[in-house]
């Protein structure tokens, strides 16, 4: 009697643990179904080894508890693998995304010195007028060597003659930076950026870059010409000299000092140091500039690539990076036109600069762009 109640009893405590077997396996199964669909665009090499694994396991087993190990295993890997695809992007975005700024600034906070000479007023000042000048009068102020009115009716006194020599020579062009600098001591404003009559300035950009770097520390920002340190020879009176090296930005593409830094810089740059000082080492005026930060004051130059003169090749920039570009220009570089290599809203023939077409680009709703240019 006992012996068959036993039996029952076993009978039935097998038939259970089959039962509740079979439902498990519905159970994978199903989450199974679902798991493939939610990641159906997944990595086919991937799970294929996955699937071959449990293949291999399947030999070793009793068919049931394959499939549970593989239906388990599957689960979980695909539960992995789907965490893992949706934290990718907000990794991603975040290691793409610009760093806080420093401080908040804003385009009254820039002074933009621009040095010409009168007689590229028509050639090559008009063309600034007309496109990014045009959206900065009252942070761009243009230093030139000679009396303008119809200049002065477009940008009032911010067109500042320096009675400096029209020659392009180291001294004239020292004579201007000084009176530079000593325009934006008076300003107040926190950052000091120089460009060139041959050069476009993105100032959203440039306002984005300095915003990086508190105007109160030393930051001189630029881009250098030469692949070395210049070497220069430092007269220190009584027909003695010492060599000395430096890096410098070069002028032509543009650099920008912080008023933290430019106020250090007094002692060698205020007043008619600046000639004096560019007269010790007989350098032209950004050298002079370098020499002072780098070489005097032991700041070293703080490269930025955004910035660009026609003494690169210009062709390297392309379209889809002209936004993020802080100054452009145009010239000849190895016997040939240097200019970005754009097919924007006007021929050649029309715009040999390009900057209409870069300004159009950057600033569509101008009144004398194309409708059909956006950027």
């Amino acid at each position: 009697m006992l012996k068959n109640n036993g039996k029952k009893t076993a009978i039935s405590v097998a038939s259970t643990a089959c039962l509740c077997m079979l439902l498990l396996l519905v159970a994978v199964q199903h989450h199974r179904v679902q798991v493939d669909e939610d990641t159906n665009g997944e990595d086919s090499g991937t799970r294929s080894l996955l699937q071959d694994a449990a293949q291999q396991k399947e030999g070793d087993a009793q068919p049931g508890s394959a499939q549970v190990k593989k239906g388990f295993s599957a689960y979980f890997t695909k539960l992995t693998r789907g965490r893992r695809e949706v934290e990718k992007p907000a990794l991603s975005s975040a290691s793409a995304a610009d760093p806080p700024p420093a401080e908040d600034i804003s385009t009254d906070d820039i002074f933009i010195a621009v040095k010409t000479t009168k007689k590229f007023h028509q050639s090559r000042l008009n063309l600034l007028l007309d496109t990014w000048i045009s959206r900065n009068m009252q942070q761009t102020y243009i230093f030139t060597d000679g009396e303008d009115e119809v200049l002065k009716k477009k940008i009032g006194s911010h067109a500042i003659n320096t009675n400096c020599s029209a020659a392009h020579s180291r001294q004239a062009l020292s004579c201007k930076m000084a009176v530079e600098y000593d325009k934006f001591i008076e300003s107040g404003k926190k950052w000091f950026c120089h460009v060139d009559d041959d050069n476009y300035v993105n100032v959203r950009t440039l306002v984005k870059q300095l915003s990086q770097y508190p105007h109160t520390q030393d930051m001189y920002i630029g881009k250098p010409s030469l692949d070395r340190p210049i070497e220069a020879t430092e007269r220190l009176g009584d027909n003695k000299m010492k060599p000395v090296n430096f890096w410098f930005a070069t002028g032509g593409a543009g650099f920008c000092v912080s008023r933290g830094l430019a106020l250090k810089m007094s002692p060698w740059a205020s007043g008619g140091h600046f000639m004096n000082t560019a007269e010790k080492i007989r350098l032209p005026d950004d050298c002079t500039i370098g020499y002072i930060i780098e070489s005097v004051l032991g700041v070293p130059l703080t490269r930025s690539n955004l910035f660009h003169s026609h003494l690169e090749n210009l062709q390297q920039v392309s379209r889809s990076e002209i936004h993020k570009q802080i100054t452009l220009s145009y010239g000849m570089f190895e016997n040939k036109s240097n200019i970005i290599n754009l097919k924007g809203a006007f021929p050649v023939e029309e715009d040999p600069s390009r900057f209409k077409s870069v300004h159009c680009l950057l600033y569509p709703d101008t009144p004398w762009c194309p409708p059909q240019v956006a950027f």
